[in-house]
């Protein structure tokens, strides 16, 4: 990251490079940062034949004494992840998919580029 860029751009970027890893594994995305009005947003949705895959994009470098990106998903985020999910499977009619949640922990470097992707299932 220069000293322009901003954390939603980082996080931007970060979106981008997670979604192109789902979409060289033959997933679709079905949306990207949904949103629900009081009640969260979901950044990255991909879908296949069978699995609906709700992805929560956090990036970082790497920082002794600080929380990585997966651990930065608190308790809340993830109770706000699953209630978006609802509104989700409504409007896109999905309930004949298995839900899968994840956490793409993305990995920086000192100049802000990815360096790693993880994917945490939560």
């Amino acid at each position: 990251m220069n000293k322009r860029e901003t954390t939603k751009q980082t996080g931007q970027r970060a979106e981008d490079h997670v979604a192109a890893v789902f979409e060289s594994r033959g997933a679709k995305l079905l949306v990207r940062n949904f949103s629900i009005h009081n009640v969260g947003e979901l950044d990255l949705v991909f879908t296949d034949s069978t699995t609906v895959y709700i992805i929560e994009v956090r990036a970082r470098k790497p920082s002794p004494g600080y929380p990585t990106p997966a651990e930065s998903v608190t308790a809340s985020k993830r109770k706000k992840i699953k209630n978006t999910t609802r509104y989700l499977i409504n409007r896109y009619d999905l309930f004949n998919k298995n839900i899968y949640f994840l956490i793409a922990q993305v990995t920086l470097d000192g100049r802000g580029l990815v360096q790693n992707v993880d994917f945490i299932p939560f």
